[in-house]
């Protein structure tokens, strides 16, 4: 019997464990595939609650996570701790999504041993080293040293090529995150959270590096100001457990009747939420992709999007961290029935829940 094709899957935070849970469960199906799954826990507590959800036992866990680490020892540490694993695992190829440290350096680790990369979600940019920081400079590296290009759109594809990469090793693929929430949609959730029925709904997420300080004052400002101008509406806002975060986030809005500050939600909540959700208002990458599929009008924190196909499908808005754009937005969205219409169609630019089925058979026809 011939041997099986060892494939390790490596993750660090809870968008890869969601984005890459389809892929792995598709390839234990595979009869020809060995599948090693690499938690590096680059975020702990939000990684295991995923990979529980999904039923996922990760085979080698780095447990890499350290209070307020800075990227080049979280850089350092992890192509340090990836070189051991190669050496003992001796993989036939290897697997990461998206444009974490956790990801280039996999790429990177990789490369140094000759053993092909398969990079899920690639080709995402917005040709600003620093803007998101450092993922683009994360997925750029990653870019430059993968055997497959695993490209969630058209788009992306067209941002490889750009950069020279052969058309031979991208694949379009759509988004894992489209399985994963189709997946999970279709089942009854549960919030866990009392919320308050005869009031619309806005969610919040904001946790990037980039919009820490100022930004992200002027964002909770902009809360503040919706919730007092708008007594029918009730705002959740999951607040990130980074002190950047958390400290601001309570000190401008815990006294506010109709803002609800809570810990993050666990996946399957969180899913949940965005189903009741009227309007978010985020600058996750993910909820990008997810909300539209909902038909959920999404106004973006982030004053450039790697994820240009849901804004020029007019259901995703950039607004920034500027506290006239988020205000004057959400509130044309909460006025304006014809306009939230607009941006409430329910369509997803992003996939059609088969992404993980194309990735594995790309992997089956170059090893037969």
């Amino acid at each position: 019997m011939e041997k099986k094709k060892k494939v390790l899957c490596v993750m660090g935070t809870r968008p890869e464990a969601i984005k890459m849970a389809p892929v792995i469960r598709a390839l234990k199906q595979q009869p020809w595939a060995e599948v090693r799954v690499l938690a590096t826990a680059q975020h702990r507590h939000m990684l295991d609650q995923v990979l529980s959800f999904f039923d996922i036992e990760p085979d080698i866990d780095l447990n890499i996570m350290r209070p307020n680490q800075a990227l080049t020892a979280l850089t350092a540490r992890l192509l340090l701790e990836l070189d051991d694993v190669l050496l003992s695992e001796k993989p036939d190829v290897v697997l990461a999504q998206g444009d974490t440290t956790t990801v280039m350096t996999a790429a990177l680790a990789c490369f140094y041993h000759r053993i092909p990369f398969g990079h899920v979600e690639a080709g995402l940019r917005t040709w600003d080293m620093q803007n998101p920081f450092p993922e683009e400079a994360n997925r750029v590296i990653a870019g430059r040293l993968a055997r497959w290009h695993f490209a969630p759109t058209d788009s992306s594809r067209q941002n490889l090529l750009r950069e020279g990469m052969s058309d031979a090793d991208i694949v379009v693929t759509g988004n894992t995150v489209i399985d994963a929430l189709l997946m999970t949609a279709s089942k009854e959730l549960e919030l866990g959270i009392s919320l308050d029925n005869t009031k619309r709904l806005v969610l919040v997420t904001s946790h990037r590096r980039e919009n820490f300080g100022e930004p992200f004052r002027n964002i909770c400002r902009a809360l503040k100001m919706l919730s007092e101008r708008n007594p029918d509406i009730q705002i959740l806002y999951p607040v990130h457990p980074n002190p950047n975060v958390r400290d601001v986030a309570h000190e401008i809005l815990s006294d506010c009747s109709n803002i609800i500050l809570c810990e993050p939600l666990d996946y399957a909540p969180f899913i949940a939420a965005m189903k009741r959700a009227y309007l978010i208002i985020s600058d996750s990458g993910g909820v990008q992709e997810e909300a539209p599929a909902l038909g959920k009008p999404v106004l973006v924190l982030r004053e450039e999007t790697e994820r240009p196909e849901a804004v020029e499908m007019g259901v995703v808005k950039l607004v920034g961290p500027n506290y006239q754009r988020i205000v004057a937005e959400a509130q044309h969205l909460l006025d304006d029935s014809s306009a939230y219409a607009e941006m409430a169609r329910g369509i997803s630019p992003y996939g059609d829940g088969k992404a993980a089925e194309r990735i594995v058979n790309v992997l089956r026809e170059h090893f037969a």
